[in-house]
């Protein structure tokens, strides 16, 4: 069985005046609405120590605490699925993510994610990631590629989560995005934060949780530009939000505009080649973090898949190269 997970938030100066409800949609708890109002009811989310009703008005400085129960056991049927192995040893495994592949179990995805092939490749994962999150530390996007770690013991797990934590991994993504950036590098530090009205979306949102995004250009193709993307934080969709509040949206993607800006592109062959596409040109290509026995860096790299290898060679031969 597992234990109940504890958050904390302090209200600041823009949240007061918020519903104790609607404040929690903000946060990035990945709850529904009717799971927070169960929370509610059931007196785990306190304000200061005591239960209140989800219409209490929040004050500045209030101490919000979520409570968690534990997901009800769940029996994960191991499936043999694909799986390219960039790193292996008895402590953890580096998997290079195809697209299109869900992480762990969850309401809407409850077979063939990562974490059933995992259970079918590995002898043992994490138990502390909880029964649907075996021993995973961090997370891809569905329709994001490249390389995720996974812990396959407590230890791992503990050393694992921690490095993740404390923002100490290095984390490096390859995107395709929309328009010409304008300078050789740059930075977005915009916080970021659950979007207001639409729950599945996250935001640019004044008093949201911090978020640091770091980018070089590698090569433009006309009215698209491929970068080499750092992220210092691992907020939810932080490079697709940040790109695309710079009016730089991740091509293929069509929760923040990236398959809207297809139209405004001139290239007759480009802009047919570019509307073909179905998910966002964002992977993972890099990681470099303390190995969680030996102490030792890893650094580990995984190419490409071949959907972006494709629409990369096809840009290089049509696409006006700047």
């Amino acid at each position: 069985m597992g234990s109940v997970s504890e958050h904390r938030f302090e209200v600041s100066q823009q949240d007061a005046g918020f519903r104790l409800d609607v404040f929690l949609s903000r946060m990035d708890l990945e709850l529904s609405r009717n799971q927070v109002q169960r929370l509610i009811e059931n007196s785990h989310i306190q304000v200061n120590g005591k239960p209140q009703k989800a219409s209490y008005r929040l004050r500045p400085e209030e101490q919000v605490s979520v409570y968690l129960p534990p997901p009800p056991p769940s029996e994960l049927t191991p499936e043999p699925l694909p799986l390219q192995i960039i790193f292996e040893d008895d402590h953890l495994i580096g998997i290079n993510k195809p697209p299109g592949l869900v992480v762990h179990p969850a309401s809407s995805h409850r077979k063939a994610t990562l974490v059933h092939g995992l259970l079918h490749h590995c002898d043992h994962l994490a138990d502390l990631g909880g029964p649907l999150r075996p021993g995973i530390v961090h997370r891809l996007d569905k329709d994001t590629s490249g390389l995720i770690v996974v812990a396959k013991n407590n230890s791992a797990y503990r050393h694992l989560s921690s490095q993740f934590k404390e923002k100490s991994v290095y984390k490096e993504y390859t995107a395709l995005v929309y328009g010409r950036l304008r300078h050789s590098s740059g930075e977005f530090t915009a916080p970021i934060q659950r979007h207001p009205k639409n729950r599945k979306k996250m935001g640019i949102i004044a008093g949201g949780r911090d978020a640091f995004t770091s980018w070089w250009l590698e090569m433009m193709f006309g009215e698209v530009s491929l970068a080499k993307v750092v992220i210092k934080t691992g907020r939810t969709h932080q490079i697709r939000v940040h790109f695309a509040h710079a009016q730089h949206p991740v091509v293929g993607d069509g929760t923040y505009g990236g398959k809207k800006r297809v139209r405004s592109i001139e290239n007759p062959l480009v802009r047919a080649r570019l509307s073909k596409v179905r998910r966002q040109m964002l992977h993972a290509r890099r990681l470099m973090l303390e190995h969680p026995a030996t102490g030792e860096r890893l650094d580990l790299s995984a190419p490409i898949p071949e959907d972006m290898s494709d629409l990369l060679e096809f840009l290089r031969k049509y696409g006006t190269e700047g």
